[in-house]
């Protein structure tokens, strides 16, 4: 029988995600609009999206947190293309974007000396079997496969070289070690519901060393450079931008974190993404047709939740456009490059209650192919 309840925000893409519950844009502070960036009141804004960033992921004081261009992306590749070459490097790969920053290391920077640990979508390599004395270069959460990493136990405390997380699907909806990380990055669009083209970098004290004493061979653009004279241009981590950011997606992402603290905190926010990933959970223990892509339990994510059905790709096609036809789920089908399947987005802007309003669609649209 076809549902009556619908959810009452159908948005659950993997990105651009979910605006936070209550949203209204006409809400934002936007008296940064049509000022400079490099103004007292843009450079306030901006170093607020910085330090209260900070205070709400917990950062030790010594980390720094700045705003980059070109999102998560942007962020990767800036790091990418500063610091390695200074060691050999392995990279993890699990899924797309993983796969995308190793080609980036061998292809691009046409690194020789990389070892890399691939695996099939829905597992995890072997994290373990990463040198310490390398850099190391891997997502805490595979945004298109629906597979986390449990925890860092495999990071040495006493590892020479740099580890190098892209954690945009995870920073806010997963607890990160910061002392196991060298090196952060992410985006306003995931967990938080920002807008795109932003993205944030986050660095330790041996990511600073390094930037201030390699060099690395090959030129690098105006918008990838941290560092004047051997020395980084802390600026970047105070507000002070590269680039000319959208002062409308600043106010939008303080909007955010703002939305995070009167919450709760992280804490809360991480809760509410778990909470989601249990409405999925528990309807997925109790059919048989439908799967979580991700092959161990400890490593389903709660954010970027992947599926499979027993069904054809073609079948699959026609529940999503099922969904989307009657407003209850937009943007569901898998990555384009990920097995076929659905990918509904669980962070913490969505609320529980359209996750538990959408579980019945997926029996009705299930019945109709």
């Amino acid at each position: 029988m076809k549902p009556r309840l619908k959810p009452t925000n159908p948005n659950f893409s993997s990105g651009p995600c979910a605006k936070r519950p209550g949203y209204d844009v006409a809400n934002l502070d936007i008296s940064t609009l049509g000022r400079s960036h490099r103004s007292s009141i843009g450079k306030l804004a901006l170093g607020r999206a910085c330090s209260d960033t900070a205070t709400l992921l917990g950062l030790p004081d010594s980390y720094r947190i700045g705003v980059v261009p070109a999102s998560d992306t942007g962020a990767v590749e800036m790091i990418l293309w500063s610091v390695l070459g200074a060691r050999p490097v392995d990279v993890c790969a699990w899924e797309s974007f993983g796969r995308g920053w190793l080609t980036d290391v061998v292809k691009q920077l046409k690194l020789s000396d990389v070892s890399t640990h691939v695996a099939d979508y829905g597992l995890l390599p072997d994290l373990t079997k990463t040198n310490p004395d390398h850099d190391i270069v891997f997502t805490w959460n595979g945004t298109t496969s629906g597979v986390k990493v449990p925890n860092a136990d495999w990071i040495s405390d006493d590892r020479k070289g740099l580890t190098i997380c892209d954690a945009t699907s995870a920073v806010f909806a997963m607890q990160l070690p910061w002392d196991k990380l060298d090196v952060v990055t992410y985006s306003w669009q995931k967990v938080l519901g920002g807008e795109g083209a932003h993205g944030m970098l986050i660095l330790s004290p041996r990511a600073v060393e390094r930037l201030e004493s390699y060099t690395p061979n090959w030129p690098l653009p105006k918008i990838f450079r941290m560092t004047t004279s051997g020395k980084l241009i802390e600026g970047i981590f105070r507000g002070e931008t590269i680039n000319t950011p959208s002062m409308l997606c600043v106010a939008d992402y303080l909007d955010a974190i703002d939305w995070v603290a009167s919450i709760g905190g992280l804490d809360s926010a991480i809760a509410k993404s778990e909470a989601n990933l249990e409405v999925i959970k528990s309807f997925v223990a109790q059919r048989s047709w439908i799967h979580f892509l991700a092959q161990q339990a400890d490593q389903i994510s709660n954010t970027s939740v992947c599926l499979t059905l027993d069904l054809e790709p073609e079948q699959i096609k026609k529940i999503v456009k099922l969904l989307d036809s009657e407003a209850v789920a937009f943007d569901i089908g898998a990555y384009r490059d990920a097995p076929a399947g659905l990918r509904i987005w669980c962070g913490a802007t969505v609320e529980q209650s359209n996750v538990e309003a959408l579980m019945p669609w997926l029996d009705w649209a299930y019945s109709q192919v």
